[in-house]
């Protein structure tokens, strides 16, 4: 294997918007919420934690932890959805923050999915090159890409950011496997537009604002379905039980999803990390968030087997193994 997580990271914003706060922005409730989403609370970016600055600082703790320094990092990958410019890259901006000067750095866009890509790709290049370092990072502040008119989107989504050190160790633990799949013939039914075109001939006369329309119902239906079947078959080709399996970190999209899902693959509830009802639904930083909190938390041990599954806008889904 060799691509081992040598350290964890989570930066979240220091504000919280409580379900009690979206009933004066909308016509919802608490129990409205609770019972459809699992979500209680979410954090809410202010100034100064934009999204490369909440991924600096979840770089910084991941780092921490892993023992290494800004000049020990070889590359920077930020999955984000939500960067704050398109140009430069989200990752850059991490680069310059942390000092990381022998760094290349970019950026990978595969919504909720986007971790998963981009720890596959990280994985991918210590198998090739051992001695590189590489910081892996899911960050999103999606109340800036958020609708606070649509009651229907509004409730799910929150800021944040997680990450963690890749790094080679030559022992029998690392990421083990990954099983990634996209479906772009399926983007209406979860899609954000970007800024209108300045090519008068580009304009898309449907662009309603570069904020995030879904199709809840439907994405219900195609989430559990994907993600199972991701699941499954990575394990089946690996020759793994669910049994095998010590923790299991879905994408927190929803309460909803994840009893689904977690119901039909059979998997014991006290073996599945859940904090959705703190968070919300945080895109790409949603699973590294919780990979952080169960690692600080002691809720994985060396050697442990690690499942971790998403499923985002695309469509895009897939699911990763890691030895601990």
């Amino acid at each position: 294997m060799g691509a081992v997580v040598l350290g964890t990271g989570s930066s979240l914003p220091k504000r919280v918007l409580s379900n009690h706060d979206l009933e004066k922005l909308v016509e919802t409730s608490d129990e409205w919420i609770v019972s459809r989403t699992g979500i209680s609370t979410r954090c809410i970016s202010g100034k100064g934690e934009e999204t490369f600055q909440l991924a600096t600082g979840a770089a910084k703790k991941a780092m921490a932890m892993a023992g290494v320094t800004a000049d020990d990092i070889d590359l920077i990958i930020v999955a984000t959805m939500s960067s704050h410019m398109l140009m430069p890259s989200c990752a850059c901006f991490v680069q310059k923050e942390l000092g990381a000067k022998k760094a290349f750095a970019y950026d990978l866009n595969a919504a909720c999915s986007g971790f998963l890509f981009a720890l596959d790709s990280g994985e991918k290049y210590i198998r090739v090159e051992k001695e590189k370092k590489v910081l892996v990072i899911g960050a999103e502040t999606l109340s800036s890409r958020t609708n606070w008119d649509d009651r229907n989107t509004c409730i799910l989504f929150g800021d944040g950011a997680g990450a963690v050190v890749l790094g080679y160790q030559d022992e029998e633990r690392g990421v083990v496997a990954s099983n990634l799949f996209s479906d772009g013939t399926l983007w209406n039914l979860l899609y954000m537009h970007t800024a209108p075109s300045c090519n008068p001939e580009l304009i898309q006369p449907d662009n309603p604002g570069t904020h995030i329309l879904m199709e809840g119902k439907e994405v219900f239906k195609y989430a559990v379905k994907a993600m199972e079947g991701a699941v499954q078959e990575l394990l089946e080709r690996e020759q793994i039980t669910l049994e095998d399996i010590d923790l299991m970190i879905p994408h927190q999209a929803n309460i909803r999803i994840l009893k689904k899902l977690v119901s039909r693959l059979g998997v014991k509830n006290e073996k599945v990390f859940i904090n959705v009802q703190k968070y919300g639904n945080t895109s790409a930083a949603s699973i590294p968030i919780a990979l952080d909190e169960a690692n600080r938390e002691g809720r994985l041990k060396r050697g442990d087997l690690l499942l971790v599954c998403s499923f985002g806008g695309g469509f895009t889904w897939g699911a990763s193994l890691i030895r601990w």
